[in-house]
């Protein structure tokens, strides 16, 4: 079973829990296991909480006040990817297939204000990568995540 699905969102908090409950309604219509739908969303909040703050500051075609979201659900893995407009992460290459990428920025301090979201992402997803979109500009987080399965038939097997 294969699901994708792409949104277009404004840099606003408002637009966070819209990709959170799409994404939850998605795993439960596909029957993956709570536990990993949970870790799935928080990751994708943390991710779509740091393109409304960092995303970018709006230009005359209006992209600096959107960002993307895209999930996919292929076989026994999801990837989600997040993409802004703003100015990226330092040191990180293209995040494109085959480009560089990079680690999360530093680790924050005990007491820093920001940074645990990054931090928070790579330990609840299996594989996270943090670039640049080439051209434009903005950062690109994308992470994927092996799936388990709840006991009972999903609704699309039916």
């Amino acid at each position: 079973m294969s699901i994708w699905w792409s949104l277009h969102l404004r840099r606003e908090a408002a637009s966070v829990p819209l990709a959170r409950r799409l994404l939850l309604g998605t795993m439960e219509t596909a029957g993956v296991d709570p536990d990993v739908s949970y870790d799935l969303s928080v990751a994708l909040t943390e991710a779509c909480a740091n393109a409304v703050e960092h995303g970018g500051d709006g230009d005359a075609g209006g992209t600096g006040r959107a960002y993307r979201v895209t999930a996919y659900l292929d076989g026994e893995t999801c990837r989600i990817e997040v993409a802004d407009s703003g100015p990226g992460f330092p040191g990180a290459g293209p995040g494109l297939p085959g480009a560089e990428t990079a680690s999360a920025p530093t680790a924050p301090s005990d007491d820093a204000e920001h940074g645990r979201g990054l931090r928070l992402i790579e330990e609840l997803a299996d594989h996270v990568q943090f670039g640049n979109r080439s051209g434009r500009g903005g950062a690109v987080v994308s992470f994927d995540k092996i799936l388990k399965w709840k006991d009972g038939p999903s609704l699309l097997m039916v």
